[in-house]
């Protein structure tokens, strides 16, 4: 992400693609060029090629009067190759070495990911290339000149007298018929190498003239290098749908054609899901996930798709549970496959799972004992049914995965009462299968009402919390005042049993009465049985007073808060704020009731400032989300970092890393450290589109 942002766009260009050479163009790889060789002496060179074999001899002029060339060691070679006689089959016509040939090999058999660039006007022209060839230097003259030294070795040999040549000719010759070769014999003849170098020395040399880098007719080959149209007619590439793009941008192997399975596994992408039938797509969408809902099953199909013809290929594959759409027992379990783990038969399968789907259309909650009870099947095979639909929870049982798709069940009422009535015709086979008594197969609960989870907010848990203290605390003053009226009159005054707690009681005069109003708050005003003022700042039997003891409390969340977090909005706060209240035991002071003001009040007092974010006009932000505290002085090393950051920030909404960083490097010159300066980014801020924001002020992207 830094090299990124640290390396930003200078200039876009426009590509072209030239094919007017894409079949005729090879490229050449040299050896080292000598620093005596110039581009003139490429004028002298001669080419030929075999057009079959993609071979090519070059012959390049060698410079004998450069000071750098050995005339002697030229004459001398000249000398071994073409003899004294002077021939017009010589190869040095010069009586010296004044030429090199090269001869070409390839250097790879796959060229398609290859192209020659040419730049022009800020456009860049791509032509592919048909060819790489690698030029390497040939000394077929040593293998000529060995053959010379043979030949003059022959000629000053005497040899045998003409008499014994005579006698040779009048010798006995054998004829032998040879025998007839077999296939396997001819296909190692062919494939041999004997055989493969005597078919490429067959192929004929083509001539071909070379012209020059400053000839017009090479000017006039270059400009084919050039797009010759950049309008859209031109490119028919540009003007093809985008399934026949893809199918350009990657082509299918022949290997993948010829191998296809008749059905994609689960390792097919989501592109080429997409080009199979839609009843296709379903079958291999719902194999997968299993469990899923009917709006997210057409989010994950193509735009524009119809839902009716959905609807109607879902329920060849699936049935209908709480609202959702189950997988069929029988696409999972093929006929004629039996179970990995037991190796019970796909039928007996089959009739498990639907006694699990069964289950969870009468109840969101299923007992596995009571499923492996009925089924008779292994643990391993009861586990898998359980784990395709729901979640275990702990002491429970297991849980449908999905809530009721009420939504679903009102827009489209034929379709359930149509599997309403399909699971009657499997409950009835089940019960014959299993013989199930009517009390094992009656819903325990109905499943709609208890689909739906119930979800409470943090205030009203704080809300039934008051109420249950203010019921208990109700109970508590009339079991004491009853007992303390059986107790009056007493000389002494025996221990009472409130609730099984045995208090101690003091004599109490009938002037002063025990005020037992239920209070709104849940310390009642009350410390130890006593009253005390509110403004009272004092300690009553070594206890602090409840509103200082609540703002201790407080004073250690948003300490510890901060700690962790650094930056936070107040919306955000507020959230923590109530997951720490609904951790807390019942009856604890800070569900007494904490206001927005008291909670910002805290946050300030305990060091932290408000960052003025100028937030853009046209945010989404709500107002508590715009408010941003930041933990000012931590007590690290990184405080005048975060200090240093947090100004940035106070005046710009999002900020660019380099920005950041230069900053900080005025600020720390050389000390500056890079891990220094991510950790502060990564305790206040969060990355964005190549952007910097501080955390809470920008929707982070989800995965």
């Amino acid at each position: 992400m830094a090299n990124e942002e640290d390396d930003p766009i200078i200039q876009e260009i426009d590509v072209y693609l030239a094919k007017s050479l894409s079949e005729k163009l090879y490229l050449f790889q040299y050896p080292i060029r000598p620093a005596s060789m110039t581009y003139d002496d490429v004028t002298h060179l001669s080419a030929k090629i075999k057009p079959k074999q993609q071979k090519v001899e070059l012959e390049m002029a060698i410079d004998t009067l450069n000071p750098n060339y050995c005339r002697s060691k030229g004459e001398q070679i000249a000398l071994n190759v073409d003899g004294t006689c002077p021939d017009e089959t010589n190869t040095y016509s010069s009586r010296m070495m004044d030429k090199q040939t090269f001869c070409s090999s390839q250097t790879m058999s796959n060229i398609s990911r290859y192209a020659a660039a040419i730049y022009r006007k800020g456009e860049l022209h791509l032509t592919p290339l048909h060819g790489i060839l690698q030029m390497r230097p040939s000394f077929s003259y040593l293998d000529k000149a060995d053959a010379k030294y043979r030949e003059r070795e022959a000629a000053n040999d005497p040899g045998d007298s003409s008499q014994d040549e005579a006698e040779e000719d009048v010798k006995q010759i054998t004829v032998r018929f040879s025998r007839p070769e077999s296939e396997q014999a001819r296909q190692r003849r062919v494939q041999s190498y004997e055989f493969l170098q005597k078919r490429q020395a067959e192929e004929h040399w083509v001539h071909l003239h070379y012209y020059g880098l400053r000839d017009s007719r090479s000017e006039h080959e270059r400009q084919y290098l050039f797009s010759q149209g950049h309008s859209m007619a031109g490119n028919t590439e540009l003007i093809k749908s985008p399934s026949e793009y893809l199918m350009m941008l990657v082509p299918p192997s022949v290997e993948d054609e010829k191998d296809k399975p008749v059905a994609p596994s689960n390792v097919l992408s989501m592109a080429q899901l997409r080009t199979l039938p839609l009843a296709d797509q379903i079958k291999i969408l719902m194999k997968n996930v299993k469990v899923i809902a009917f709006a997210n099953l057409m989010s994950l199909l193509a735009s524009g798709t119809d839902s009716t013809a959905v609807l109607r290929c879902i329920q060849q594959v699936a049935l209908l549970v709480q609202g959702n759409w189950v997988v069929k027992s029988d696409v999972l379990y093929p006929k004629d496959t039996s179970s990995p783990h037991s190796g019970v038969p796909a039928e007996v399968l089959c009739r498990g799972r639907d006694f699990v789907m069964w289950k969870f259309t009468q109840d969101r909650w299923v007992v596995r004992k009571e499923v492996a009870t009925v089924t008779k099947l292994g643990p391993e095979d009861v586990k898998d049914f359980l784990e395709h639909m729901s979640f275990l929870r702990i002491n429970r049982g297991w849980e449908f995965k999905l809530p009721y798709d009420e939504d679903f069940v009102k827009k489209h009422p034929d379709v359930v009462q149509r599997q309403e009535m399909l699971w009657r015709g499997i409950q009835a086979k089940l019960e014959k299968v299993y013989n199930l008594t009517r009390d094992l197969m009656a819903p325990k609960k109905p499943a709609v009402p208890t689909a739906a989870p119930l979800v409470i907010s943090g205030e009203q848990r704080v809300n039934l919390a008051k109420a249950k203290v203010k019921q208990c605390y109700g109970q508590m003053e009339q079991d004491f005042q009853k007992r303390k009226a059986e107790s009056k009159g007493r000389e002494s005054t025996p221990p009472v049993e409130v609730l099984g707690i045995r208090i101690k009681e003091e004599p109490l005069s009938d002037e002063e009465p025990m005020d037992t109003s239920a209070c709104d708050n849940l310390n009642n005003g009350l410390a130890n049985g006593l009253h005390s003022e509110e403004s009272s700042r004092d300690s009553i039997n070594g206890h602090l007073p409840i509103q200082e003891r609540v703002a201790q409390e407080l004073r250690a969340f948003v300490g510890a808060t901060f700690k962790k977090q650094y930056v936070l909005t107040l919306n955000e706060l507020k959230r923590l704020f109530n997951l720490h209240v609904a951790s807390l035991p019942p009856g604890n002071l800070l569900f007494s009731g904490i206001s927005d003001k008291m909670l910002q009040d805290m946050v300030l007092d305990m060091g932290c400032k408000q960052i003025m974010v100028p937030f853009p006009p046209q945010t989404t932000a709500l107002p508590d989300e715009q408010k941003v505290f930041a933990l000012w002085e931590a007590g690290d090393t990184y405080d005048q970092h975060r200090q240093i950051l947090l100004e940035i920030f106070s005046k710009n909404y999002r900020v660019r890393r380099n920005v950041i960083h230069n900053r900080l490097a005025r600020e720390y010159g050389e000390d500056l450290d890079k891990q220094e300066v991510d950790k502060v980014l990564k305790d206040c801020c969060i990355s964005q589109g190549g952007m910097w924001y501080l955390k809470g002020t920008v929707q982070q992207p989800t995965s």
